[in-house]
């Protein structure tokens, strides 16, 4: 069986990491089915993609195993194999559609940086997110730093890169890090919930909140309000816009 897939569910893409072996450690199918993912999100009937574990980990992170061949490589060639996996974060970042993490029992090194990079995250009680590179004498990829400057107060940022110290979901929830806190065995299903809400949303809106969102963090404050009232002239004008006030006028459910 192959160590990653693609779900398709008719509105959304269910992208499972099967590599229960080994924790879900990242993997080349991995990779591969997140950027087939992304991809066939462009198609209008996607509303959402979902990233979980077919086994009780989310994602390891690196493979050990990997990265002690990598040694034996060049420099340029170590940089290249970074890049892979910096190539799916960016995927993510610039999908098309929200994507949502289903988090069971940890997410760890890179994957910490998948999961932050999703747009929403779902995390049963007792899930550890852990930066455990600093324990093998690495450094966090993934833009797990940014993610982590984004989303957590500094000190704490420190902690987990410093230190290696887990942190729980609860403490990252309070944080508003996790969208959802949910009981063990539950994070797939209350992110198809929100998938389920996502699909009875106007689509097209969706989309250009969240990429708003996303470069907000990188745009001075003058460009991103000129980019609101570029995306908000558009979106008046619109047929989600036009469905969505007659609705709230007349009282009724907009029907996306």
């Amino acid at each position: 069986m192959s160590l990653a897939w693609v779900e398709d569910q008719g509105d959304r893409l269910v992208v499972v990491n099967g590599n229960t072996a080994k924790r879900g450690a990242l993997s080349p199918e991995l990779y591969d089915a997140i950027t087939s993912a992304v991809e066939q999100a462009a198609d209008s009937r996607i509303r959402a993609i979902i990233l979980t574990s077919e086994g009780p980990f989310f994602c390891a992170g690196g493979d050990l195993n990997v990265l002690i061949e990598r040694r034996k490589l060049g420099e340029t060639e170590r940089r290249a194999r970074v890049d892979l996996l910096h190539d799916v974060v960016r995927a993510v970042r610039s999908s098309p559609v929200p994507v949502i993490a289903a988090v069971e029992g940890g997410a760890a090194g890179a994957g910490l940086s998948l999961a932050l990079a999703c747009d929403l995250i779902v995390a049963a009680e007792g899930t550890k997110f852990t930066a455990a590179y600093v324990k093998a004498g690495l450094v966090p990829d993934g833009g797990l730093t940014s993610a982590l400057a984004r989303t957590v107060p500094r000190p704490l940022a420190m902690e987990m890169c410093l230190l290696a110290r887990p942190v729980d979901a609860s403490r990252m929830a309070a944080l508003g890090v996790v969208t959802d806190l949910v009981e063990p065995g539950e994070a797939l299903a209350v992110a198809q919930e929100l998938a389920d809400r996502l699909a009875a949303g106007p689509r097209e809106a969706q989309s250009v909140i969240r990429g708003l969102v996303s470069q907000a963090f990188e745009t001075a404050e003058a460009n991103q309000l000129d980019a609101e009232r570029d995306a908000m002239a558009r979106a008046v004008a619109g047929d989600e816009a036009g469905e969505g006030i007659s609705a709230f006028l007349e009282k009724r459910k907009p029907q996306f």
